[in-house]
């Protein structure tokens, strides 16, 4: 009979270890609670070296300080916060450390006040008797919600050090995402303010004093400069009410976006947007195929990491998609056809990728093979994107400005006939 390792921690907060004999891992985890002990890692005693040295590599590379340098005093939970915490607990678990204990490290380690005053929060409630699931779960502006479902699932299966890191490792991931989207976006967006600058100052300096050299010789202006003119002057009469009434619908959008109706509405308008609705469904079936694919190498059952990898999701439409397909594989379909249904997010070949790796058993790692291969495909077509909205940016740029100066220049001419 198979042999599995355990550490789980006491009502107390105290870490216990020991190893039970079991027919198969769900028997052992019921063995543990039985033991009224709280899993916190489960696994067959013959893997027990190599866990051991992965431990010791994960804690080896953990940071130092979990609140990283910050310039002032900053006032929430920043994302490198939440990361560096969540890999410092999962390396503080692998090596063995009590699980209140490596709280109470959390805590002490924290450079920003804000820092100590959560992990304390969570120390203390988690050593009340709560799960940590739960004590995360009451803090939402920090832990979000597919963060806290990961954590539970890591908490049912006893592989809460081994979710953790991968937590780690996807806001890692989606930080260094983000941050070439941002990187790559800076020079079209430099050059957006410019024109705006170049335009405001045209059309609240420059053209009044050409209205004025018109207006002195009664001549009839074409209608090019007709139009500039008017708009030189709503600008410059209505300009801060102009200003006033773009913050004010800002700020109205911004509340009916946060709204559950506004939030459906502007993510099914993106997702219909040419090339960006493409990318932004790429990006979330890449984000669902390896969260799935990492929940079921380490052992969750296929329906309890469908709910959670769904969560990971982002946009709601395609979270109601990926619902309907949970539901037909809770009724005994198969994950391949049931995906199927949903072509907007996963196309005919990931499907049949993923109908194979089920037939062959390999579900988990074809999974984080399409993930990776998804998101390498990603990048390259961020660049892309971003290498044409350049060009493209200019070309509207320069039209507005030389429709500007072509409409000003073409009344000189006809006053130079008008003088003589």
């Amino acid at each position: 009979m198979p042999q599995f390792a355990y550490k789980a921690m006491q009502r107390d907060g105290v870490l216990a270890e020991g190893s039970l004999d079991a027919s198969s891992r769900h028997e052992a985890m019921r063995q543990v609670e039985v033991l009224g002990l709280r899993p916190i890692r489960l696994t067959e005693s013959a893997g027990g070296a190599n866990g051991a040295a992965g431990s010791n590599g994960a804690a080896a590379q953990a940071p130092a300080s979990p609140g990283g340098f910050q310039f002032g005093q900053p006032r929430k939970i920043t994302a490198r916060m939440l990361e560096n915490f969540t890999r410092l607990l999962s390396s503080l678990l692998a090596a063995g450390v009590p699980f209140s204990r490596a709280l109470v490290i959390l805590h002490r380690e924290a450079a920003a006040p804000v820092a100590k005053d959560k992990w304390k929060e969570i120390h203390d409630l988690v050593v009340d008797g709560m799960s940590l699931s739960n004590a995360m779960a009451r803090s939402p502006e920090t832990f979000p919600r597919v963060y806290v479902a990961m954590v539970e699932a890591g908490e049912t299966g006893g592989f809460l050090d081994v979710v953790l890191a991968q937590i780690a490792d996807f806001q890692a991931r989606e930080k260094e995402l983000k941050g070439k989207v941002i990187t790559a976006m800076m020079y079209p967006a430099i050059l957006l303010v410019l024109a705006l600058g170049v335009l405001i100052f045209l059309l609240v300096f420059f053209i009044p004093r050409f209205q004025l050299v018109f207006q002195g010789f009664n001549a009839e202006l074409p209608l090019i400069t007709q139009m500039i003119v008017k708009t030189s002057e709503g600008v410059r009469g209505y300009g801060l009410f102009l200003a006033a009434g773009v913050v004010v619908a800002v700020v109205a959008l911004r509340n009916w976006f946060r709204s559950e109706k506004g939030r459906r509405a502007w993510e099914g308008m993106i997702l219909r947007v040419p090339t960006v609705g493409p990318l932004l469904a790429q990006f979330a079936m890449a984000r669902f195929c390896r969260m799935l694919g990492t929940l079921l190498g380490a052992g969750v059952p296929l329906i309890n990491g469908l709910n959670v990898a769904r969560r990971s999701i982002g946009n709601q439409i395609l979270v109601d998609a990926v619902a309907e397909s949970i539901d037909r594989v809770k009724e005994g379909k198969p994950l391949g056809k049931s995906l199927a249904q949903n072509r907007a997010l996963f196309p005919g070949a990931i499907v049949e990728m993923i109908s194979v790796a089920e037939e062959s058993g390999k579900l988990d790692h074809e999974l984080l093979r399409i993930a990776n291969v998804t998101e390498n495909d990603l990048d390259r077509e961020l660049k892309t994107v971003v290498a044409l909205a350049e060009p493209i940016m200019l070309f509207v740029i320069a039209t507005v400005i030389g429709t500007i100066f072509i409409g000003m220049v073409i009344p000189i001419f006809s006053l130079q006939d008008h003088i003589k």
